[in-house]
């Protein structure tokens, strides 16, 4: 949830980021964002869904998108509507080619469900990553796959914390669950989202 009430600083400082990363700021989704990405778990959520401050860039020769953006969803709570912001890495781009799977921290909630029978992939060759994190996803095989040939997959996720992941086909979001990130931060963040990318996509171009 968030209290952050000055939204024309931030659309303004947002789309100062974009100018100095020689990328294209749109106030609103201009490309279907949402619908593209509603069958991603955190698209699925609540009601009121609205993507706003979007920076972008294509990459036509290399058949890639790039897409920071803030995202807004609302989730009843009795009679009381709670409005939830965050901000969002999404690529799409023809050098994945990424089983469904969803990876994000694991919480006392998540070890109690697993034990009831909730999905929840583990490695017993990384216990700290599998202590840290839940991994669910349609095909366990696949997934499994995934995490063995891309190895730096653990590594990135047992030193970082708060980091989820989701992906299928030729499309990523990664994103820190229900955090607005500050725009002071942005660069960075698309930073680590571009390092998972080029973990991910490394082994399609060997």
């Amino acid at each position: 949830m968030s209290v952050f009430k000055d939204w024309e600083g931030r659309k303004k400082q947002m789309e100062q980021i974009a100018f100095e990363l020689q990328m294209q700021f749109s106030e609103k989704d201009d490309w279907g964002l949402r619908r593209r990405l509603s069958d991603f778990h955190l698209f699925k959520k609540g009601h009121s869904k609205e993507i706003f401050n979007v920076i972008s860039k294509k990459e036509t020769f290399l058949e890639e998108q790039f897409f920071i953006f803030d995202y807004k969803y609302t989730i009843q709570a009795g009679n009381t509507p709670v409005k939830y912001y965050q901000t969002v890495f999404h690529i799409q781009s023809k050098k994945l080619g990424l089983p469904e799977f969803l990876l994000k921290p694991e919480n006392f909630f998540h070890k109690i469900g697993a034990f009831l029978g909730m999905q929840d992939i583990d490695f017993e060759e990384h216990p700290e990553f599998s202590q840290k994190n839940l991994l669910q996803g349609e095909d366990e095989d696949l997934v499994r796959n995934m995490m063995t040939v891309n190895p730096l997959l653990f590594r990135f996720f047992t030193v970082e914390r708060d980091w989820s992941l989701e992906g299928v086909g030729y499309f990523m979001v990664f994103y820190s669950q229900q955090k607005l990130l500050h725009p002071g931060i942005v660069k960075n963040f698309l930073k680590k989202g571009m390092e998972v990318y080029d973990i991910l996509k490394s082994k399609e171009e060997e």
